[in-house]
């Protein structure tokens, strides 16, 4: 008799823990949430340009395995320690200032990707503007001795064209958005502004140093620059290829 009340307390506590326990099998086998909203911190811009570019995004879902994003924020040039040429030398800057701005709209690739947007595998078209403003103080060489010049430099770059991308998951909640292939047309126009009071070769040798600046110390003008030619009131208007490489660090909600 002890044999068989212990047999049938044993069921009575199993049959009591099984509405818990299908519970707990249901909710293991649940979807996990998806996730509608990303906000994100450009890391690539410090990398390249310093940390006094200070850009945050925002991507939402609008459909299904479909988003729109939007960036927007401070960009500035690098800062430069030491620069010369073979006529002029580089003995400050100032009012180094910018913003960036960009929208692309994602279709992420359901037949590529386990979970819905905004994670995986992602292709779409991108616009973006970058404005770069700053004040320059040079030091002449000539054949009487040295002067000095100054030059307010704006550089302004309008984007368009095509991006792949992936997005990874760290955890719940943290992303890593890598714009990995990004190649457009692009529009660069420069504008500098000069002393009304220099003469004609020094206004040469104060354009043809800040277009070595440029060239040399914004990352990816070289091959932009290479060919463009600085009027005389020290402007240029191109079109030329362009390119998006992004790494986003966010957080999901």
């Amino acid at each position: 008799m002890k044999t068989l009340r212990y047999i049938l307390a044993s069921l009575i506590v199993v049959a009591a823990g099984m509405p818990a326990f299908s519970q707990v099998a249901a909710d293991s086998t649940k979807a996990p949430k998806q996730f509608k909203n990303v906000i994100r911190y450009n890391l690539s811009g410090p990398l390249l340009f310093g940390f006094d570019y200070i850009v945050f995004g925002y991507e939402r879902v609008i459909k299904p395995n479909q988003t729109m994003s939007m960036n927007f924020g401070q960009a500035s040039l690098p800062k430069i320690v030491d620069f010369s040429t073979d006529d002029a030398t580089l003995e400050g800057t100032s009012n180094n200032t910018g913003i960036n701005f960009s929208l692309d709209y994602r279709f992420y690739l359901k037949k590529e990707n386990k979970y819905g947007a905004p994670r995986g595998v992602y292709i779409g078209p991108f616009y973006s503007y970058n404005r770069f403003n700053r004040d320059s103080e040079w030091k002449l060489e000539e054949s009487a001795g040295t002067s000095t010049a100054s030059a307010g430099t704006k550089i302004e770059i309008h984007t368009i064209g095509a991006e792949v991308g992936y997005q990874f998951a760290l955890g719940k909640r943290f992303t890593i958005d890598l714009v990995m292939i990004g190649p457009g047309v692009a529009n660069y126009k420069l504008n500098t502004a000069l002393a009304s009071n220099l003469t004609p070769e020094q206004k040469e040798k104060l354009l043809n140093a800040v277009k070595e600046l440029i060239t040399e110390k914004f990352p990816g003008m070289d091959y932009t620059l290479e060919d463009a030619t600085i009027d005389s009131k020290g402007n240029f208007n191109i079109w030329n290829a362009g390119y998006r490489y992004i790494i986003h660090l966010g957080f999901r909600f």
